[in-house]
């Protein structure tokens, strides 16, 4: 399902990421899939409350929560850079689709990284 958001399809998701060799850009990839799926489903589920918006987010987080052992496997990790960038992405994308009010940490609520 191609993003219809017009925001969104312009926006670089973990540009910061792809920019520093030390991210794997394949491991990277699969972060990017993730944050893409997400919007997907925002599209197609059309959240109209925060407490689903978080629902479809941390589901998303459980993903990167699972992606931790990949990029350990490829000699890096999600620290400092990479959950600033994640987070960041999180909370441009719930603006982005109507929620500029959502609490960045509920956003990621699940994360483990």
């Amino acid at each position: 399902m191609p993003i219809t958001n017009q925001q969104i399809a312009r926006h670089e998701f973990l540009r910061q990421l792809y920019a520093d060799a030390s991210y794997p850009d394949q491991v990277v990839d699969k972060g990017r899939a993730i944050l893409l799926r997400l919007c997907e489903r925002i599209e197609a589920e059309q959240p109209s409350a925060l407490a689903a918006l978080y629902g479809l987010t941390q589901a998303a987080t459980e993903e990167f929560n699972l992606l931790e052992a990949e990029f350990a496997a490829a000699g890096s990790e999600i620290e400092t850079v990479a959950r600033e960038e994640i987070g960041e992405d999180f909370c441009f994308l719930a603006s982005a689709y109507g929620f500029p009010e959502a609490d960045p940490e509920q956003l990621i609520a699940t994360r483990d990284w």
